[in-house]
Order: C-alpha cells, then structure tokens, then sequence
C-alpha cells in the first residue's frame, strides 16, 4: 500500500492534472472519485482505466476507501464543506484556490483545520515558475538593496464567456488572487492596508467590473501597485503579469516570460545628476517541476517531512485578504485596513 491514499473530490477539467500528478507518483494512488454527478465520478475512473468506486459524498468516499488525503477540485462555493468534512474525517487536504468564497469561510476552514490537526495547502502555481524563484531568491540575496516598490501590470482581454462574463468583480475575485500572492512571495512581505478603485472600460464584455487599481502597503514599508484589466485589448502582458520591483540600489524587471533582469548603481562611476547603473545576472537556480506540478510536489514534500506547505492554509488566507480587502475598498471608496 502506498503512504498516500487520494480521494478526488471535482471531477471537471481542472481536475485533470491533479490526476494525472498523481498516477504518476510511486508515493501515491488514487481510491476514489467525488462529484455531485455520480455518472461524473464513474466516468473519470474509466477514462484512465482504474477500478475504484465512485460517490457522490466526501465522507462516505473516505470512510470506504480508507483514505488520508483528499484532492478538493470542486468548485469554490464547495471548499467549504469539502476541507471540513475532509479533515473532521481524518485526511489532509491539497485544494484549488480559493480557500472558500468569502473571507469569514476562509477563517472557519482555517479554524476547523486546526482544530483537527490536518494539513491543508492551497494550490498557487504561479510561485513554482524558475523565473519568478530567481527574482524572490535574487532580492533575498540583497542584490537590489532594501525594496521600496512592487509595481504589477496585469492587462489581458479574455473572451471567456460563461460564469466570468457576469460576475460583479471578475478581475478581483477569479485572477488577482494569483498577482497579489505572487508579490507576497517575492517580497517576503504581507499586505498591511489596501485602497482599490474598480472600473469597467469602454468597449469590456464583462457586466461587472473588469478593470481595477490596487495600492497596498506591505508589512516591511514597501508599497504594491496593481495595475490590471481584463478587457484591455493590445499589447498584452503575460498571464504571471508584467514586473518592476525597486530597491535602494537598483531594479528589477520581469515581464512574465522571458529571465528577469537587474540593473544597480554602478559604484565605479562617480556621482551624477542621474547615476551610472550597470546589468547584472539574476541567477535562475532553481530546478524544481514548475506549475502544478511544482506545486504538488512542495505539497507532498510537507506531508513527508511534517510541515506546513509554502502555501498552507495559514500562509494562503493572507493573499485571500488583500482579495476580499480590495472588494472592500472598491465598495466603499476607503482605504482598508487588513
């Protein structure tokens, strides 16, 4: 038997790669599959040729099949009761972000987490790309001095269709959560107050706000800016956003997609009106599995050595209040306080 018994609770397209991750595991197997659909959970089993049980109930799924880990790829309104059932049943539990669909769900499931003495790590992909962990790694090092400015630009114009078109605050509430947790990582710092101003463009799509910009003041001084739109059509930026962090002795800049580069204060020259700065390499090291998968095996890796995940539900629930802190901000016209 291996160490990892999972039941697979969402059997829609996001839960494709989990799946897929977790076949290929030598540490893992997959004994059951969930969905409100029973047809849907039979149906994933055979598309991959496994011969284990379908239901319809997380906590029948688990008590059945023996299970100590669950995979909570369900939609958001169901995180809620998936983690707690999961984890009041014994199992840890890897998920989809977000943690629930509102902030004081969140602080319940964390609660109840706790309480059971369970791990449970939210998946936040964007952290396991080797260009992102040289920037992180690069500024731990002190290669640009003290930072002072985080700065974000996030402007795509997706034609989703469907749920996104009609949601109040698409751009906030279903992708920011990935920007403002990617300048945590690579800052090492927590966002301490937020002021947002939400808008829809001319010309969007969307009914509710696609557009929005975002100030947060961090718990080390710094400052983030998030400037983002998801009906902004041209000059696209790339899905991991458009970069340019300031430090006291330089910047870096990150487009998303191609290696980041840093220019410092060129201490050979002398002073003048506008320093001299030259480039310098920002070392790309890491050679960890990026995305998903990255972040399933940092999950793993929790589990075998007993402790939190990088993102933990504990560490997760601070990118979800600059999210719910923005919403706030934006509703009310008010900077925040997180």
């Amino acid at each position: 038997m291996k160490p990892y018994r999972i039941v697979v609770a969402g059997c829609g397209g996001m839960s494709n790669r989990w799946i897929d991750d977790a076949l290929a595991r030598d540490d893992a197997e997959i004994v059951g599959f969930v969905d409100i659909r029973e047809e849907s959970a039979k149906a994933a089993a055979e598309r991959r040729g496994l011969r284990i049980p379908a239901f319809t109930d997380v906590s029948r799924a688990i008590e059945e099949t023996n299970a100590n880990l669950v995979f909570d790829v369900t939609i958001p309104a169901s995180h809620k009761a998936v983690v707690s059932a999961a984890v009041e049943a014994g199992c840890h539990v890897f998920g989809e972000k977000p943690m629930a669909e509102t902030m004081e769900d969140a602080k319940t499931v964390l609660e109840r987490v706790r309480a059971s003495g369970k791990r449970y790590a939210v998946m936040q992909n964007r952290r396991y790309l080797k260009p992102i962990r040289a920037v992180r790694d690069s500024i731990e090092s002190g290669l640009i001095g003290q930072v002072g400015a985080l700065h974000a630009d996030f402007f795509l114009g997706p034609h989703f269709g469907g749920f996104r078109d009609a949601m109040d605050s698409p751009l906030i509430v279903d992708m920011a959560i990935h920007t403002f947790d990617q300048a945590r990582f690579i800052s090492g710092a927590d966002a301490v107050s937020v002021y947002c101003h939400e808008y829809n463009a001319p010309g969007s799509w969307y009914k509710g706000n696609a557009s929005a910009v975002c100030i947060f003041e961090m718990s080390d001084g710094s400052v983030f800016t998030y400037r983002g739109s998801w009906s902004a059509e041209g000059f696209k930026t790339s899905w991991e956003a458009d970069w340019r962090i300031v430090g006291s002795l330089g910047t870096i800049r990150w487009d998303g997609e191609t290696p980041p580069r840093c220019e410092v204060v060129d201490e050979a020259q002398p002073p003048s009106f506008l320093r001299a700065v030259k480039e310098v390499p920002v070392p790309m090291t890491w050679n960890g599995r990026e995305g998903h998968e990255g972040c399933l095996d940092e999950m793993f890796a929790s589990l075998r050595e007993n402790r939190p995940a990088e993102t933990d539900a504990s560490d997760n629930i601070k990118s979800m209040a600059m999210v719910f802190g923005a919403l706030e901000s934006a509703a009310t016209g008010k900077k925040v306080m997180l």
